[in-house]
């Protein structure tokens, strides 16, 4: 990413816009909002991909569903560059390989920050998880709200959710039906 261009395209349109560069509130804006698009809203793009760690699934273990939900999404919207923002559910039924919890979290964090549209990110996690994981099935749920649609155009708010079925999660009814339920339960903080 180029810092430089960043900060001279928020600049240019805040002049555009007619605001005061030199008034305290804006003086220093395009240097802070180039930093947080560039390590932050955007830091997925200047990531490099990255491999999942994984474990091998042991002799005992039998085939059941791993779900982790409430994961946090912040993204951007591709078409109005305004926020939208949600939550994540991520399930694999694993063959012959796991991988750690904390890994479903961040595989979300890492296609959230760059700008995108809801659909294709429901669909760049599933297919990330199935390349590194090979499992019998994954899904993933993302419920978001989106600001481009809250604050201009209609001007209502509103969830849009999107999911991405792979293996026995689209091809079995009682493995998706099991997905659909554990994906809406309530988060710990509102029970």
């Amino acid at each position: 990413m180029d810092k430089v261009k960043v900060r001279q395209g928020i600049q240019l349109l805040l002049e555009g816009l007619g605001v005061d560069l030199e008034s305290d509130h804006f003086r220093d804006t395009p240097e802070r909002t180039a930093k947080a698009w560039i390590d932050e809203l955007c830091s997925g793009l200047g990531e490099k991909n990255f491999s999942l760690t994984t474990f091998p699934v042991g002799a005992n273990y039998e085939s059941s569903m791993v779900v982790l939900q409430h994961i946090p999404v912040r993204s951007v919207c591709a078409h109005h560059l305004l926020p939208f923002y949600g939550e994540a559910t991520v399930a694999y039924i694993p063959d012959k390989r796991l991988c750690g919890l904390s890994k479903l979290s961040r595989i979300v964090d890492y296609y959230s920050r760059r700008p995108q549209v809801q659909e294709e990110l429901t669909c760049d996690i599933a297919n990330f998880l199935s390349e590194q994981l090979s499992p019998k099935g994954a899904g993933v749920i993302v419920k978001a709200t989106h600001m481009c649609m809250a604050m201009r155009g209609v001007s209502h708010d509103g969830v849009m959710t999107t999911s991405s079925l792979k293996g026995s999660f689209l091809s079995e009814g009682n493995v998706r039906a099991e997905f659909m339920a554990l994906a809406n339960t309530q988060s710990l903080n509102k029970l």
